[in-house]
């Protein structure tokens, strides 16, 4: 009997020990997600800002502008900007 008690008390130990550091690993995961390299598995360059955030505000807010624009009036500004960076983004490229 006292043997089946102590390996009891020993897994809900395991059990708790574990469960804290699910917890712990999810908090620092979702703010070393944005430290982490691209190279290395973390964001791409191009991936939209976190919600919460100011700059997801303002990203969202050009989304909606975007959206509303007639047709022919993104694809000009697609194109514009495409243009712009075009020439800087493809001499980073290795």
């Amino acid at each position: 009997m006292m043997m089946r008690f102590r390996s009891l008390l020993l897994l809900l130990a395991i059990a708790a020990g574990l469960s804290g550091c699910g917890t712990v690993n999810e908090k620092l995961s979702a703010g070393m997600g944005d430290y982490v390299p691209q190279w290395a598995g973390g964001l791409p360059a191009d991936a939209p800002p976190r919600p919460g955030t100011p700059q997801y505000d303002a990203y969202m807010k050009e989304r909606e502008r975007k959206r509303l624009l007639p047709a022919a009036d993104r694809e000009k500004e697609e194109q514009a900007q495409k243009g712009a960076t075009g020439s800087t983004s493809a001499g980073a490229v290795r």
